[in-house]
């Protein structure tokens, strides 16, 4: 089993990183503020545009470590990454799948089913944890959409084409964002949350939501290239041009589970306020630099949970599940086992 590695974060805009030895440093005005190995490190991750050198981008590629650039908003800006891995065959056989309706369907059916069953299983748990506290209206609403969400679970697996699976897949976002609102337990209008935006986020929710799900992309994204897989074709997500869409697709499963669970969790838990964000002129609404540094905290410690794989049968972190995914994805691809089996949280 693969062993989860380190993923540097780096949210000081003036930082510079460098090699010294085999070791990757950060630094800020000259003074030394990290040291990693690099046989410890799988990802850095820069926010704020940081500084790095010829060097230790160098010792990066070559070793496999991706190194990704940011906007404070988590949103997309480089990648230096060196030679990619994996078998030209599986590729092959990626594309050639992606193109065959008859063997893309199952394996979205399978993307699609688990991620509706993991948003029943959110709203499942705040029933179950806070049903009682909940308002009759807000309880009955919640009931009504994890029941939807079981129903359009079970339509996945009707014979259907990609792109009615595409439209139960947006059935299912729109039950569960419908009453996402009532999973926050925080009063007052700063945290109330009307439905998703995006670029721009335009509340805090959004703008939280926004932030761990590039974090989570960047996972995917590494876990596809990890195991042989072209990030950029999906079976899920249409191809477009500069869309990771395979990554997008390991990604719908996980939301749920890692995202939307650590969103709740900061928000209702009180670990971040209403000055943790910042409104701009414009509506749009971002994440302090210190609230984003807790965010990080938090993410990678949710990564260490640990979570029983249902088709494994094992106990592996959060953090290793997208390349456990994409790696069953590739063994199903290369003819090693009959079907793709999804992540479904219980």
């Amino acid at each position: 089993m693969r062993r989860l590695l380190n993923t540097i974060y780096v949210t000081i805009d003036d930082a510079w990183l460098k090699k010294d030895g085999a070791n990757i440093v950060v630094e800020v005005d000259g003074v030394e503020r990290g040291r990693v190995p690099l046989h410890m490190v799988e990802g850095v991750v820069g926010f704020n545009r940081p500084g790095a050198s010829p060097s230790l981008l160098a010792a990066c590629a070559e070793a496999g470590i991706c190194v990704t650039f940011l906007n404070p908003n988590g949103r997309f800006l480089a990648r230096v990454e060196g030679q990619r891995s994996g078998n030209v065959r599986l590729r092959r056989a990626q594309y050639r799948a992606a193109d065959d309706p008859g063997r893309a369907v199952p394996i979205v059916r399978g993307i699609v089913a688990a991620k509706a069953a993991n948003q029943r299983t959110v709203l499942r748990r705040a029933l179950r944890d806070h049903g009682d506290t909940m308002p009759g209206p807000s309880r009955a609403a919640l009931a009504l959409a994890e029941s939807r969400l079981g129903e359009l679970a079970r339509r996945t697996l009707l014979p259907v084409s990609v792109e009615v699976l595409r439209g139960l897949e947006g059935e299912a976002a729109a039950s569960y964002f419908g009453v996402f609102d009532t999973l926050i337990r925080v009063n007052g209008p700063e945290f109330r949350f009307a439905g998703r935006s995006r670029r721009p986020p335009l509340d805090r929710i959004n703008a939280l939501l926004s932030f761990l799900y590039a974090m989570l992309g960047h996972d995917c994204r590494s876990a596809c290239e990890a195991h042989g897989l072209d990030p950029q074709v999906g079976f899920l997500h249409a191809d477009r041009p500069g869309r990771a869409s395979l990554a997008l697709d390991l990604m719908e499963e996980l939301r749920p589970v890692l995202a939307d669970r650590l969103a709740l969790s900061l928000v209702n838990r009180r670990q971040l306020g209403v000055g943790d964000f910042v409104i701009e002129a414009a509506g749009a609404v971002s994440l302090t630099d210190d609230a984003r540094k807790r965010v990080l905290v938090a993410w990678q410690e949710r990564k260490r949970e640990v979570v029983r794989h249902p088709f494994l049968g094992e106990t592996i972190a959060f953090g290793l599940v997208a390349h456990v995914q994409a790696q069953l994805l590739a063994r199903h691809l290369r003819g090693d086992i009959d079907g793709y089996p999804p992540f479904i949280w219980r």
